[in-house]
């Protein structure tokens, strides 16, 4: 006799083309506990510790931007450090210190690292065309530079509008264990799907980034080709640099391949130790370094093309939006990390928006400000 089986009621795919756990209903639970919901993942842990020390400044929580956001109801976690020391926190009353959240796109910045250094060992040409490290590729990338990709700086059919329940970027999610599949369709993996996507003229005429997130899964794939070791080698490296405390959790396909574009869950004082490794210009503890100094400053100085309104006043930029004077990036759902090099400062927020889209993009610019501001006044 066979068993008889269900589908997984938090992955398969119910109404406005999302599985349960991506429901509003259902999102706040969902994104809380991503770490254990999707199918496929890998944690990592460092073996030593950045301590970070308790010095509260009270007037940060008192500032009329920053109490706005923290009144938020899908408010989850604030943090802000500078060198080792934890000048404000705080947490909604369902969250807290140790728990993970879901980074999701702030996980790109990973990258940044890794292509600088790659970039700085000589083994990889910003200026080559994608062919060059991927003949496999599809005709969505292979003419694209690998600068132009890690600029969101390429035309092609793959789609991110969240607001359109038919674009790609839902597909995408059943390659990486986020949902199930259709019905009687075949398993992808990440680069089984980046490999079909398609383009004719891949230059960007739009006048600004072209946001897609397959850009940083073919960078990924790209440095691992190019340096001969595996995504998760280079992760575990950044893990260890940084001194995380808590696990790092990644999504990864059927393959173990990690989802370099958007699949971390950490806490928030450990994403905020990571951030501390690009104030420092790569600088971990004891004498670790990842990334190079001389490729996150240029990240700064030398960006790539604009956003269009309302975030104007930022530029994307080597898998990292700046102003030309802090680095930052942000994630699905309304996480950001921000980074001052020139004031050593990290702002670290996690919330859960629970609208259609999971993201707006007027919420996210006036985080954004408020974050910039007290990065570059305290």
């Amino acid at each position: 006799m066979t068993l008889a089986s269900v589908a997984n009621p938090d992955l398969v795919t119910l109404f406005d083309n999302k599985p349960r756990w991506q429901l509003p209903d259902y999102r706040r639970r969902g994104f809380h506990n991503l770490h254990t919901t999707a199918r496929y993942a890998l944690s990592l842990r460092a073996p030593r510790v950045l301590p970070l020390n308790k010095e509260i400044d009270w007037t940060i929580g008192e500032r009329t931007g920053v109490a706005r956001f923290l009144a938020m109801p899908h408010f989850s976690a604030f943090v802000v450090v500078r060198d080792e020391r934890i000048l404000y926190e705080a947490y909604a009353p369902d969250f807290g210190p140790e728990r993970p959240h879901p980074i999701c796109s702030i996980t790109k910045t990973t990258l940044n690292l890794m292509l600088g250094r790659a970039l700085a060992d000589g083994l990889i040409n910003l200026d080559e065309k994608v062919r060059t490290y991927l003949p496999e590729i599809g005709t969505g990338y292979a003419e694209a530079t690998v600068r132009a990709v890690a600029d969101m700086n390429v035309a092609n059919n793959f789609t991110e509008e969240y607001e359109d329940t038919q674009a790609a970027i839902y597909a995408f999610d059943a390659a990486f264990g986020w949902r199930l599949p259709p019905e009687g369709a075949k398993e992808e993996t990440t680069r089984s799907f980046i490999r079909g996507i398609a383009g004719d003229d891949l230059a960007n005429r739009t006048g600004h980034h072209l946001y897609k997130s397959t850009n940083s899964d073919v960078i990924g794939w790209i440095i691992e080709r190019a340096s001969g070791r595996s995504l998760r080698d280079w992760l575990i490296e950044i893990v260890e640099a940084a001194g995380l405390e808590g696990c790092f959790h990644i999504t990864c396909d059927r393959e173990g391949v990690p989802l370099v574009c958007g699949g971390a869950c950490l806490t928030a004082r450990d994403l905020a130790r990571y951030g501390l490794l690009f104030a420092r210009k790569g600088e971990g503890v004891d004498g670790r370094r990842v990334g190079d100094a001389a490729f996150i400053e240029d990240t700064r100085r030398n960006p790539g093309p604009s956003l269009p309104s309302p975030r104007e006043f930022m530029f994307y930029s080597r898998q990292m939006f700046t102003d030309g004077t802090f680095i930052s990036h942000g994630g699905l759902g309304g996480q950001n990390m921000l980074v001052n090099p020139d004031t050593g400062t990290v702002v670290i927020y996690f919330s859960v928006l629970e609208n259609k889209s999971l993201s707006d993009l007027n919420f996210s610019s006036a985080l954004i400000r408020m974050m910039a501001e007290l990065a570059a006044e305290l």
